[in-house]
């Protein structure tokens, strides 16, 4: 396959199929998409891609498959399996979007012609649960006595520092910098969407920021360090701490008897719920 004779695109892929004569594998294309998204950058869209593959391949106990012999029924009995394993609708949902992508991607490339394969399973988004808590939560998080487990006060101190700043992503905050403090207002440039965000530093942010303060060190806070050079070794350890953070939110939560299983993304939410409960307008959250 051409996955083992190195780096390939697109077009390696038509022309191999028009050179041979032979339908391509589905599998092969799936990895150079993968490939294509990593060298434009999107590295997390390239990581969902690599997640839908392996879920696939596990369903297909790792043969790969033709585009010929993708079929509605193979498709009918890979969600059947993903349901079997337990998985939610959405994340069904989820892989079968993406190779549908995929499928739709080669379609326009030549590569297999459009038979609506994916029409008879589901492809939709259902809505889910909010993930927010009220504000007295956020204040019984903040008083909570970790003295006795002090391993859980960095998790702490990353979903109020998350809170505190409007719903910081954690990402965002793993890269910040002196350079993003300036005259006690937090400047950044989103790593998603390259959105300037500018806003002033609350006291209790601030609070947050020293308990972390080491001029030695490249970030404000101990998640990245100059020993990750590439983006992947970041990446690597983002995946890494951020597991560990959500793991430790979890214990935290389950201590306070909260209801929803606490991650940064509840911080996140729970900011603008927050001021949507105390009646602010939809348009001024926005």
């Amino acid at each position: 396959t051409l996955s083992q004779s190195g780096p390939f695109t697109a077009d390696d892929i038509v022309i191999r199929f028009h050179d041979s004569g032979q339908e391509p594998s589905f599998n092969d294309y799936i990895r150079q998409q993968i490939v294509r998204l990593k060298r434009l950058g999107k590295i997390r869209t390239s990581e969902t891609y690599t997640a839908a593959l392996k879920s696939f391949s596990s369903f297909m106990k790792g043969s790969d498959i033709l585009f010929g012999e993708l079929s509605s029924d193979l498709l009918m009995e890979y969600e059947a399996y993903l349901k079997n394993r337990g998985n939610s609708p959405n994340t069904i949902s989820f892989y079968m979007r993406i190779l549908k992508a995929v499928y739709n991607r080669a379609v326009e490339n030549g590569l297999t012609g459009q038979r609506n394969l994916f029409k008879s399973v589901y492809t939709g988004v259902e809505k889910t649960l909010k993930r927010a808590i009220h504000l007295n939560d956020i204040r019984r998080i903040k008083r909570l006595d970790l003295s006795l487990k002090p391993h859980l006060d960095f998790a702490r101190d990353m979903f109020l520092f998350c809170f505190y700043t409007r719903g910081m992503s954690f990402v965002d905050m793993a890269y910040l910098t002196e350079k993003n403090i300036m005259e006690n207002r937090l400047i950044y440039h989103r790593r998603k969407t390259g959105k300037l965000i500018n806003l002033p530093m609350q006291e209790r942010a601030l609070l947050v920021l020293k308990e972390y303060k080491d001029g030695n060190k490249p970030y404000l806070f101990p998640i990245l360090s100059t020993l990750h050079k590439t983006e992947q070794q970041k990446l690597n350890r983002l995946h890494k701490v951020i597991t560990k953070v959500n793991k430790s939110l979890k214990a935290i939560g389950k201590e306070l008897h909260i209801p929803i299983k606490l991650t940064t993304y509840v911080a996140r939410h729970s900011y603008a719920t927050v001021l949507k409960r105390a009646g602010v307008a939809t348009s001024i959250i926005s």
